[in-house]
């Protein structure tokens, strides 16, 4: 078993390393634009003046 997983890792080496690399590189960009997004969401500050003030 053991065995037929390293003749199969020796046999697609640099396929298993162009896909991990692209799974990354997908990961990244998903996390950096769900946070980009989250912080387009949200309310924008507002400041109000109270009635006792003016």
């Amino acid at each position: 078993m053991v065995s037929k997983l390293k003749e199969f890792v020796k046999a697609y080496h640099q396929d298993i390393i162009l896909g991990t690399a692209a799974l990354l590189a997908c990961l990244f960009s998903f996390g950096a634009g769900y946070l980009a997004a989250r912080e387009q969401f949200k309310e924008p500050l507002r400041i109000e003046q109270s009635q006792e003030s003016l």
